[in-house]
């Protein structure tokens, strides 16, 4: 960390810090986002949790709805401990149980009045998945028809534009709001933005600071955003084409499925003939012996038998030639084999 810390202290220069969401650093920031995403304004958040319950709480009030139509694996369902539901009193109305994305025929189940809808854009639960264009368009369309607003949850929207093959500022505006992270696909240190009308974002930025979060500086979680679309936006398309080649690599192996194949983005699943607890002893191993670590984790598959890990492509992947994964893999079901470590 001392060394992030050192590297951004040379890219900040003579900048000022910001002062409770205040400042040149923090403006040009919000300016880039909505530049990039082509919208009216821009806001940074602290976290996404935060910018999500802000966006979804000016919807609902601006509809005079509180419902919320999305997918439950969502990560607004899965992973915030459903603030939206506990602390803003809306309630969801699930599209879909299935492993994919929501479509128009999901979003016409539903008979009650929906305030906002929610896609997530890739759905990562669900293997980092996307639509098609002519699917999302067709969902985005039927919403439009429900009187609803719909808001991108884009948290690794930034890789999805290769799939999609359309701009960012083409996705973005098929919703009436998007966040975005700076971290999960860019690697800064921490912080979110939500993006939108003008309108929107001035009263997102009012319940950002009814959440606590205009504090007092964000230093240099800012200046690591900045350095981020500057250093690794530009790469991640690179990253989806390298991902797409390890993917083919990895699908000529025995024992091994990939999904979805092809990838949709710079990261996918993939499904391992082996027993996950196997297979996290036997990436232990190599990774105390080759001092190489690729997956944190590994997940019983819907298989018997079968186990799953993801795998994301950026920039230190980029180092090792789809072959090369290839073998470390078949090594890696090689020692996960009962008695190979006897």
């Amino acid at each position: 960390m001392s060394e992030v810390l050192t590297e951004l202290a040379d890219y900040a220069g003579d900048r000022e810090p910001d002062r409770y969401a205040d400042g040149e650093l923090i403006e040009s920031l919000e300016s880039r986002v909505a530049g990039l995403l082509g919208t009216e304004a821009a806001a940074f958040m602290p976290s996404g949790t935060m910018g999500q319950q802000a966006a979804l709480r000016v919807w609902a009030d601006e509809t005079g709805m509180d419902t919320v139509a999305l997918h439950p694996q969502t990560h607004l369902e899965q992973n915030e401990l459903r603030a939206l539901w506990e602390l803003h009193h809306l309630r969801p109305l699930f599209l879909t149980e299935e492993n994919r994305q929501p479509t128009v025929a999901d979003l016409a189940e539903i008979p009650e009045p929906i305030g906002t809808a929610v896609l997530e854009l890739p759905l990562r639960l669900a293997g980092h998945v996307l639509p098609s264009w002519d699917e999302l368009t067709a969902f985005c369309a039927a919403v439009r028809e429900r009187d609803a607003s719909l808001h991108f949850d884009g948290a690794r929207l930034w890789e999805s534009a290769p799939h999609l093959g359309h701009s960012l500022p083409e996705i973005v505006a098929l919703a009436d709001s998007v966040y975005i992270s700076f971290y999960k696909s860019l690697g800064g240190i921490s912080g979110a933005a939500l993006a939108g009308p003008q309108a929107f974002v001035d009263t997102a930025r009012r319940w950002r600071h009814r959440h606590g979060g205009t504090l007092i500086t964000q230093f240099p979680a800012l200046l690591s955003a900045h350095r981020a679309l500057d250093e690794v936006l530009p790469r991640i398309p690179v990253y989806v084409e390298h991902a797409r080649a390890i993917a083919t690599a990895l699908g000529t192996l025995n024992h091994v499925r990939i999904y979805p194949d092809p990838p949709h983005t710079n990261a996918f699943r993939i499904y391992f003939e082996s027993n996950h607890d196997a297979l996290r002893e036997a990436a232990l191993a190599h990774a105390d012996e080759y001092k190489v670590w690729t997956w944190s984790k590994f997940w019983p598959a819907e298989v018997p038998g079968w186990s799953l890990a993801e795998l994301t492509v950026g920039e230190a992947t980029m180092e090792w030639r789809p072959e090369q994964v290839a073998a470390f893999v078949v090594e890696l079901l090689d020692r996960a084999k009962p008695g190979a470590t006897d």
